[in-house]
């Protein structure tokens, strides 16, 4: 695994979402952040057909641009009574004809077709959170970190926290959705032990941390 040698990077991502949680999760490391839009960067179409593929487009395309590691993320959700849907496709249901994202719409497109299906218990509404991060190198390596955190979904949403489908996603274990709990508790982990944090994007950071960032 290629090391990370010095504390200059690209976040690789225009979702102010993504954005918030990144950089509570790089504070403590003291590493110098910006990210692609602040760079000027145009977001790259994310063709690729896993998460791993397109946070390689979306990293490689930074660090090619600003000659610095980018590190790229590439999350979604992932039903199974919906066949692993939305998948990739996350954040392209919820896109409007306008351009903007209604993610509002999309949780109800989800629950829509749960509906239709059938899947009205908790046992039939299980599902994931994906994350996979990408640190790429301007001469186009890469390593990759995932992250995954088991939950169901539930209806109505509930909670203002976090973004994206937060509100209706209820990881196992917990009585509160992602979008009911505070920043402090998604993102929690420790340092030495790769597979600990709470949410998708806290256990992916774990293990580029533990790989990275943290000396043996």
């Amino acid at each position: 695994m290629r090391k990370l040698d010095g504390k200059k990077i690209v976040v690789a991502s225009h979702n102010k979402g993504k954005l918030a949680e990144i950089a509570d999760l790089i504070a403590p490391f003291g590493l110098e952040a910006k990210s692609a839009a602040e760079y000027g960067l145009a977001e790259p179409a994310e063709t690729g057909t896993t998460f791993e593929q397109n946070a390689y487009t979306k990293a490689h395309a930074a660090a090619s641009a600003t000659g610095l590691p980018a590190l790229s993320d590439d999350s979604g959700l992932v039903v199974d009574a919906l066949d692993g849907a939305p998948g990739v496709y996350t954040a392209d249901w919820a896109e409007t004809q306008s351009g903007t994202r209604d993610f509002a719409m999309a949780m109800r497109r989800v629950e829509d077709l749960l509906q239709e299906k059938g899947a009205v218990t908790p046992d039939a509404r299980t599902g994931r959170f994906v994350a996979v991060l990408c640190l790429c190198w301007p001469d186009g390596h890469a390593e990759y970190f995932r992250g995954e955190v088991e939950g169901t979904l539930v209806w109505p949403p509930r909670g203002e926290r976090g973004f994206g489908y937060d509100p209706v996603f209820k990881p196992d274990g917990y009585e509160e959705t992602f979008g009911e709990m505070p920043a402090s508790q998604k993102h929690s982990w420790e340092a030495g032990r790769g597979d600990l944090g709470l949410s998708h994007r806290a256990r992916a950071f774990a293990k580029f941390a533990n790989a990275m960032l943290v000396e043996a």
